[in-house]
Order: C-alpha cells, then structure tokens, then sequence
C-alpha cells in the first residue's frame, strides 16, 4: 500500500488546477454541461496551504478500514457529489431518484453538492483520511484519477458484491477494469464522459472534418481550431490519431505528442486552448471544430442546428466518476446499496435522461426512450457496442509522470 506524504504541488499542477477552476469542467454551470465550480480562489489557496502545511504522515494503511457499521441501526447515507449532477424535480428542492430509494428502503439520503473540483476536495478530506477519522461521509463521487490515488492509498473501502448484485451484473463492459481498480473491487462509475470532435457546419463551409489530423494539417482550418486545456484530453485524442494507445504509452510517445501539437501552435492552425468556454467559439463560429466533451454537445446540438460531432476511427477518449466509499464510513452497508440502486436500469435512465452523461449501465435505453426517446437513441448517452468499443482510457500517471507531463502540456498552452 502506498504511503503518504504532505507534498507541494508543482508549479505545472498549481496551472492546470487554476485552469480547472478558471474554464476547464470544474467551472461548467448548466445540468446538461458538466459540473459547476465555485470561490475557484479561496479553495486553490486552500489547496495549497494544506499541501504545504505540516500533516503528519500517516503510516501504512490497510484498504477496507471501518468503523462499526451502523447501517441497521442509522437509516441514512451521507451522500457528497458534484454539483449539478443528480436529477431535480421541477420545483428544483427534491431529487426524484433519492426519494424513491427512501420511500422503497425506508433509508434517507442526505445529499450534499460539497465537491467544486477533484483537488480541492482531496485537500478538504485527506487530513481525516491520512489521520484514519471519519470523514462525515459514506459515498464520495470523484474523477477516475483521484480515484485511483486513494485506492493506492488505502483511504477506501472494498466493496461487498453480496450487496451490490445490479452493479455487478449491469455495469457496462467498456469500464469494468480499468487499470487503477480492476474488476472494480473499490469503486463503480457515477458516469462516464466522452471526449469528441464537434464542429460548426456553417463555420466548415464544405471542409471535411474526420480526425485530430484533421484539426491540426488542414490548412483550411487554420486559425479556427480549438484544443481542450486538460491535458488528458488533448493529449490523450491526439496519441489515438497517432496509433499509440493512451492506456500504455511512454515518455517518448508523450513527447512526440506534444511536438505535433506544437507545430500546429507555431504555424497559427490553433486558435487557443480553452476548458468549457470553447462552447461559445463554437456556436459562434469562431471555432470551425475543436476537441468537445461530449456533455456539451448533446445539449449544444439541441441548442444550435450547426453543431454536430464525429467520433475519429481512431477512437475516442474516456473518464469516468466514480462513487467510492471512505475508511471510517459509518453506513457502508446503506451506501453500497445505494449504489446499487443506480444500477437498476430505471433509476439509472432516470438519471441519465437528465444530466445527459454517458451511463455506466446496460440495459437502460428501453427504460430512456420512455421518458425521452433522442437521448435513448443518443450515442453520446448511450454508446452502441461499435462505438464503446473505440472508447479508450488514459493510462495512470506517477507522481512523478504527473508533474513532468503536466509541465510540458503547461508549456505547449502557454499557461
């Protein structure tokens, strides 16, 4: 198990961080567009004034630490995920899927919109982690990264398939072993998000556009392609158009990555870097394509009759979030069996018909179409079998792989 130690965040990562908080997903406000960010300022200082601050070490841990658990006794589940993320009714105080796993297991949800961004929120809960307390929570949902980190850490608890029998039989294929939890023994998807190309036909006047190669050669572009600010992304997209493999790639393919990407830089093909503003360039037109997340999309497409999207032959990046249960957990019991809950196909359609992400669970488009039928024939919702198979995840990074990554990606924005 991975011990851990306070550190300080490179000076790339404090970078990509102020990206996030500033346009990057963790700055996205509409249900439909990704999750939304609040005081970006005072949580980066908080961030690092905990990294820099004197917490002590913790010792080996062991993975599956627990308190007793008081599910039997203590009907709740304390519930912290991004905001904008879960289903509302139309009074926008009730979240219709929760009410229905109260009124069916007599457990109440207390749900809590408390997660901004992925370092902000480690920030917030590593100190009781690392000093083995309980963090006040019994699911946390964060991006596959983080995920990884804490299982490495031994900060989470495994899971009980006895109590997790819809999960298990109904997770979509494309993310059942990922490599930093294979089998999916720690955690299981929230929702997946897929990252395209999407472009402005009006803007193309004609131009083809089928691939990353595309973006970056087609002198007919030049000037009006956007690039995304998260480096796994951009990165990842473009190793795809390369014929490397995100999930195994080295230091050398990296670099070769970012000498492409650089070219395009040096001779004006790419307009800019840009997190979720590029919605804006691109319905405008001042984008003729960019690399898109596909949660903007769907929503953009009903928006703006221009927009629309390819998925390159080469494939197509994906993340996940992901629904975790931490050491010291009072309700580990209740809150696998809300996890559970969202993989029964109703719920799960439920979910999905709102927020408009890719859903982890098979067996949901029937139950979709019911209540909205062009996001259960949405390949952005929910990926045929030819599509999720061109679907490919960006490997784990050490530390050490994170910090000079995120430093040469830093220098190729110019942030």
């Amino acid at each position: 198990m991975e011990q851990y130690e306070p550190e300080r965040l490179s000076p790339a990562q404090v970078a990509a961080m102020r990206r996030s908080f500033r346009n990057g997903r963790a700055a996205l406000t509409r249900r439909s567009l990704l999750r939304a960010s609040a005081g970006g300022a005072l949580a980066l200082g908080g961030v690092g004034a905990l990294s820099a601050c004197g917490i002590p070490a913790a010792g080996k841990t062991q993975g599956g630490v627990s308190a007793d658990d008081h599910s039997a006794t203590e009907k709740t589940v304390n519930f912290s995920n991004w905001t904008e993320y879960i289903d509302v009714d139309d009074s926008g105080k009730h979240h219709p899927t929760l009410d229905a796993f109260r009124e069916r297991t007599g457990i109440t949800v207390k749900y809590t919109e408390d997660i901004n961004d992925n370092n902000e929120f480690f920030g917030k809960i590593k100190p009781q982690l690392a000093a083995g307390q309980d963090t006040g929570r019994d699911i946390i949902v964060l991006t596959d990264w983080l995920a990884a980190r804490l299982i490495r850490l031994g900060w989470v608890q495994k899971l009980d398939p006895s109590h997790m029998p819809h999960a298990y039989a109904n997770l979509s294929a494309q993310f059942r072993n990922p490599d930093w939890d294979p089998g999916r023994a720690y955690s299981y998807v929230w929702q997946g998000i897929s990252t395209v190309i999407a472009y402005n036909k009006k803007a193309l006047d004609g131009v083809e556009v089928k691939s990353v190669s595309d973006l970056l050669d087609n002198p007919k572009l030049k000037g009006r392609v956007g690039f995304l600010s998260e480096m796994r992304d951009s990165i990842g997209m473009t190793l795809l158009d390369m014929g490397k493999d995100p999930a195994k790639f080295t230091d050398d393919d990296f670099d070769a990555v970012v000498a492409r990407i650089q070219k395009a830089v040096d001779k004006g093909q790419i307009r800019r870097f840009t997190g979720n503003d590029y919605t804006s360039d691109l319905t405008k037109g001042d984008f003729a394509a960019c690399i898109a997340w596909a949660g903007d999309v769907v929503q953009l497409k009903a928006d703006s009759p221009d927009v629309d999207f390819v998925i390159p032959d080469s494939g197509y990046m994906t993340s996940t979030d992901n629904m975790l249960i931490p050491n010291k957990a009072r309700h580990k019991t209740n809150a696998e069996r809300l996890m559970d809950f969202y993989y029964e196909p109703e719920p799960a359609a439920a979910l999905a018909a709102y927020i408009n992400y890719v859903t982890p669970v098979d067996g949901v488009k029937p139950y979709l179409a019911k209540i909205d039928k062009s996001a259960a024939e949405n390949p952005l919702i929910i990926p045929d079998q030819a599509m999720a198979a061109r679907s490919h995840a960006f490997r784990s990074l050490s530390a050490k792989e994170e910090t000079a990554y995120e430093e040469k990606f830093a220098k190729l924005t110019g942030a």
